[in-house]
């Protein structure tokens, strides 16, 4: 059995599914399979052992480990410009524009007769 120390994950109880699901994706099949055994033999929680299965699926199927850092989250040492913005060029009018009536404020031009 694996001890929490030796797994490929930091803090790996500690993290969110969705998060998991993207840390994961990096591991080989030794790699997630430590961890599977580990969360069988403790946490065994349901929706964590099956998206650990999955992946693990995957790779008997062919897929390729990622290649990135298990280690840290998909946005860490990112700033925020390379992480994305909500608000986007050419997007949709800010609500205050479109509450108001602005038919100006819409960029899509069958949104214009509304």
């Amino acid at each position: 059995m694996t001890d929490r120390d030796q797994l490929p994950i930091p803090d790996y109880d500690h993290l969110a599914v969705g998060t998991l699901a993207h840390q994961i994706r990096s591991l080989d099949a030794s790699g997630l399979q430590a961890l599977l055994d580990y969360e069988k033999a403790h946490g065994n929680r349901l929706p964590v052992v099956q998206v650990l299965e999955r992946r693990f699926g995957e790779l008997q199927d062919g897929d390729e480990p990622s290649g990135g850092d298990p280690t840290t989250s998909g946005t860490q040492g990112r700033s925020s410009s390379q992480r994305g913005s909500a608000v986007t060029p050419g997007g949709p009018a800010p609500r205050s524009a479109q509450a108001a009536g602005d038919r100006h404020a819409f960029t899509n031009p069958a949104q214009k007769d509304r």
